[in-house]
């Protein structure tokens, strides 16, 4: 699956979420995957918790992710960082 296609599962809307980055068709927003998977959490433990949500949710929420990091952006407050 090509990175463009993994991004077609990412929605931002602003009646959902408050405008979030949110799986398409679910109100989980994609900052929750990146936490778990930043925190260790497994995958296999990611779609149990998460029934509603497929591997190819999961690639695309890293994608997205990735996707961002390609940006300008300044350095990350301390305190975000802990």
């Amino acid at each position: 699956m090509k990175v463009r296609d993994k991004l077609e599962r990412i929605v931002v809307n602003p009646e959902i979420m408050h405008g979030k980055p949110v799986i398409k068709g679910t109100r989980i927003p994609v900052y929750v995957i990146l936490n778990l998977l930043a925190g260790g959490m497994k995958e296999e433990n990611i779609l149990e918790e998460y029934p509603d949500i497929t591997r190819e949710d999961i690639l695309a929420c890293m994608a997205y992710g990735a996707r961002l990091t390609e940006e300008e952006v300044g350095v990350l407050e301390e305190e975000v960082l802990l």
